[in-house]
């Protein structure tokens, strides 16, 4: 056990506290068995380090990752045992999803031991109602979204920019130092790789490529239980995806160009969906009906889209899988039957600079989101704000 000590110490040294994430704060972290899941890469094992380091109970804290070599030989309840009987408090588990029967053996620790408080993290994929194990009454999961503009720029700058609500963004009440720098300045680049922590790294292109490639591979496949085959298809899937959002859904049109069984494509489409690989924009009817049809398919971020093509994403694409990528984080969007966004009632159309209003005018609450602009005018709202949701 030891080595599980030592390699968190050399992780805990390594930690940065330059930055912190505001959704650490949102966190309840006195409840007594919490999870923290998100996309592959976002910074989930960062957030839990500089918990730990912040917290100040590094002598009553252990903090291992879930897929280590030695959990070959031991058990997470067993680990958890010994570490409580050395007087450990806090135990925090990272990449829980790699554990086999991982929901069986937190809920042992919820049972076995009152007094221990853990904290996992895991994959986005993680399902508490399919774990395995009755959890959903004794656990709290928090979702750790990619990286927002407004995040991005405190990262990349050392500022202290603040969020903002839909309707300050609609107002143009946003906290940006207008004067001496200009949100256009930023952008692009954040549009190419700014939602991963990561994005100041030199090898940005190789990491997302490595997550993008471990999830599919590895990590869906294992959580699905999915054959060789299976995927392989799911990989062939992916590719063809990435090559035709965005796109309305028809599995059969699917099936013939990718010569597979239309009936496998549903649950493919569901892993990948779960794992924040690709965003399904879902259409509303009748007011408050939420239908099951599944209508328009996007990857998840404009990110993913240059490294998996490797070259410029189409622009009306990029625009509107950022939009969707922000807003939905934070409200209810839904493909408008009219446009293309619907987020309470009100209608947005997502364009360039010289988008105009035609598709809304008959609209009595709509907006032109637009790109390569700085500020509100009328109804016309520049699409960078949108990143100052969260």
């Amino acid at each position: 056990m030891q080595a599980l000590y030592n390699q968190f110490n050399q992780l805990l040294e390594l930690t940065p506290m330059n930055f912190f994430r505001e959704q650490h704060d949102t966190i309840n972290w006195d409840v007594r068995i919490l999870g923290i899941l998100g996309q592959k890469g976002v910074g989930k094992s960062t957030l839990i380090l500089q918990h730990i380091k912040r917290a100040g109970n590094e002598d009553e804290s252990l903090y291992i990752v879930a897929d280590d070599i030695y959990f070959s030989a031991h058990t997470l309840l067993d680990t958890a045992k010994a570490f409580f009987a050395r007087g450990g408090k806090y135990l925090y588990i990272d990449e829980i999803h790699k554990y086999e029967n991982w929901s069986t053996e937190i809920k042992n620790i919820y049972d076995s031991l009152p007094l221990l408080h853990v904290v996992y993290s895991g994959s986005s994929m993680l399902d508490l109602k399919d774990g395995g194990a009755d959890l959903s009454r004794r656990i709290i999961e928090y979702h750790l979204p990619v990286w927002s503009f407004r995040e991005y720029l405190n990262l990349r700058n050392g500022w202290s920019l603040k969020p903002a609500t839909l309707e300050e963004i609609l107002q143009g009440k946003v906290d940006f130092p207008y004067g001496p720098e200009r949100p256009l300045k930023y952008f692009g680049d954040y549009m190419k790789k700014g939602c991963y922590p990561f994005s100041l790294e030199p090898e940005f292109e190789t990491r997302l490529r490595q997550v993008i490639n471990t999830t599919v591979e590895l990590d869906i496949p294992k959580y699905a239980k999915m054959t060789i085959a299976a995927t392989r298809k799911l990989k062939k899937f992916m590719f063809y995806i990435s090559k035709s959002v965005p796109v309305k859904i028809n599995f059969s049109d699917m099936a013939r160009d990718l010569e597979l069984d239309r009936d496998e494509l549903p649950k493919y489409l569901e892993y990948l969906e779960k794992a924040e690989l690709v965003s399904v924009l879902r259409m509303k009817a009748n007011g408050d009906v939420i239908l099951r049809k599944m209508d328009k398919l996007y990857l998840h971020n404009p990110n993913m889209a240059y490294v998996i093509s490797g070259e410029q994403p189409e622009t009306g694409n990029a625009r509107e899988t950022i939009f969707y990528c922000w807003t939905k984080q934070r409200y209810e969007t839904m493909e408008s039957p009219v446009s293309d966004f619907e987020i309470d009632g009100k209608t947005f159309e997502v364009g360039g600079r010289k988008k105009g209003k035609k598709q809304i005018e008959d609209v009595s609450d709509g907006y032109v989101v637009k790109d390569n602009t700085e500020y509100v005018f009328d109804n016309q709202v520049p699409l960078w704000m949108f990143g100052f949701l969260y």
